[in-house]
């Protein structure tokens, strides 16, 4: 798989940038529907509420929305389909700034911890709070945890590389949502940690929502590149991959 930059100009644009748009709505509304249907059925008390409702046990967070059915069904749907994309674009963004980065560690970084924050999203989406809590509990701590470092990691990248000179453009937003997302963090498990339970739900959703907002800012950078697969019969004379990549690298794209 490759990625080429695509040499257009501001009224084309690759039909990749729709990707992390695409990851970003997509998942948002899924989430919203989980939440409508748990408080729909008094699964949980909305977001807005005062004070409990009668017959209501559950604060508003996004497990315990989408603990049972329906709302469950729902939510594991959407958490799989969301770690799937996340995947997709963590890779699509690492084959598109590797041949720009002299130091590959941190790209490499960047890969790893959004790969792991997916595989994460996977095991809170399809184990929930009730069936197996332990395992919940670890998928949401790698989607946390490793979600905030990758937030930190792109927007060192983006600083760093600055396509196409709209580094600052975009980075200085990255930077200002990684802040955002680190103390939504911390806020929330400080909230959790002393029981105030419906201002940790609701810095919950806010947390979620900024990290899908991250996400779609992928569409940026995604917009000037087009990205293909070739398929290729195999040949003793073909070049080798270090001689594959140095041919590339000429024309700013990576073959792999």
């Amino acid at each position: 798989m490759g990625a080429q930059a695509s040499g257009m100009d501001g009224k084309k644009c690759s039909v990749w940038m729709f990707l992390p748009l695409v990851f970003t709505v997509f998942t948002s509304a899924g989430l919203w529907i989980v939440y409508f249907i748990a408080v729909e059925d008094d699964k949980i008390f909305p977001l807005n509420s005062a004070e409990r409702k009668p017959g209501v046990k559950h604060a508003p967070y996004i497990s315990i929305a989408g603990d049972e059915p329906p709302a469950s069904c729902v939510f594991s749907q959407v958490m799989n389909m969301a770690a799937f994309l996340a995947l997709v674009v963590a890779v699509l963004r690492f084959i598109q700034l590797k041949p720009k980065v002299l130091n590959p560690w941190l790209n490499i970084s960047g890969l790893v911890a959004l790969c792991l924050a997916s595989f994460g999203m996977t095991l809170l989406g399809n184990f929930q709070l009730t069936n197996d809590e332990e395992i919940h509990n670890v998928g949401t701590s790698l989607t946390f945890g490793f979600g905030t470092l990758t937030c930190w990691i792109q927007a060192a990248l983006t600083l760093k590389v600055n396509i196409k000179n709209e580094g600052r453009k975009v980075g200085i937003p990255r930077v200002i949502l990684s802040a955002s997302i680190t103390l939504c963090v911390v806020l929330y498990f400080i909230l959790m940690a002393q029981g105030i339970h419906m201002y940790a739900a609701r810095v919950q959703w806010g947390l979620v929502m900024c990290f899908l907002s991250y996400f779609g800012t992928f569409a940026v950078e995604f917009r000037h590149y087009r990205y293909e697969i070739v398929c290729s019969e195999y040949q003793e004379n073909f070049l080798s991959f270090s001689e594959s990549l140095s041919e590339a690298s000429e024309y700013q794209t990576d073959q792999v």
